[in-house]
């Protein structure tokens, strides 16, 4: 079952401040879409990578995953919209026979959605996803349990504290078989708008299934985040 990854990198990445999209700022060094890639492709599962970034930057993307089974394509507003253009350009490429493709016989059985702000997910984990695909889960997110007591506030006010034994933090990547997907995005409509796609396939009536995450595979998000990879890189 050939594989093919998806990466939405075409946030503004305003909380990072660094004063640059996201995926593209320098993590030790290295841009941080970068080294999402190259986990993905280190992983020994991954076939193809599509990476969605904005207009103004489809030339510099290429120039930096230059020589890697890699695409790059314009992103959406939205998360959703850059998946599904994602989706299309993988169907539209098994149409036409898998012309220059690098996932065998041009598509993929397989696609995994991972964060670009996610650069130092384990190569492990991401094996660990696509195995349970493989077994015959059709949607697969790795989780982590909290550590924090959570409490529902109103305004200001705590109204509750939550349970938070049956709660677990969510990462990517999160794997589907193509056509769970698909049809997650298709019966879900053009405007549908969710913080993940295994949300999607939620809504839909699908059943997700889970692999353990790895604290590793944190988000970056503010400077703050960047600071710990930094450090993280540095002890390594």
């Amino acid at each position: 079952m050939s594989v093919a990854a998806v990466v939405p990198a075409a946030g503004s990445g305003t909380r990072l401040g660094a004063g640059a999209p996201k995926a593209f700022v320098p993590l030790a060094g290295v841009p941080i879409v970068v080294r999402a890639v190259d986990g993905l492709l280190a992983s020994g599962v991954v076939d193809e990578v599509l990476v969605a970034v904005p207009a103004p930057l489809v030339d510099q993307a290429e120039e930096l995953l230059a020589g890697r089974p890699v695409r790059v394509l314009v992103g959406g507003a939205e998360r959703t919209a850059t998946v599904r253009r994602a989706l299309e350009s993988l169907e539209a490429r098994a149409a036409h026979g898998g012309e220059r493709a690098a996932t065998p016989e041009g598509h993929a059985d397989i696609v995994l959605v991972h964060d670009a702000a996610r650069p130092l997910t384990p190569p492990a984990l991401i094996a660990s996803v696509v195995e349970a695909v493989r077994a015959g889960h059709p949607a697969v997110v790795p989780v982590l349990p909290l550590a924090d007591t959570v409490k529902q506030v109103v305004g200001s006010h705590v109204e509750s504290t939550v349970d938070r034994s049956r709660l677990r933090a969510v990462q990517t990547p999160q794997g589907f078989t193509v056509d769970t997907l698909r049809a997650a995005y298709a019966q879900s409509g053009v405007d549908a708008v969710a913080t993940d796609d295994a949300g999607l396939v939620e809504r839909v009536g699908g059943t997700v299934h889970t692999v353990p995450g790895d604290p590793a595979a944190f988000k970056v998000t503010t400077a703050w985040d960047l600071r710990i990879a930094e450090l993280l890189l540095e002890g390594s």
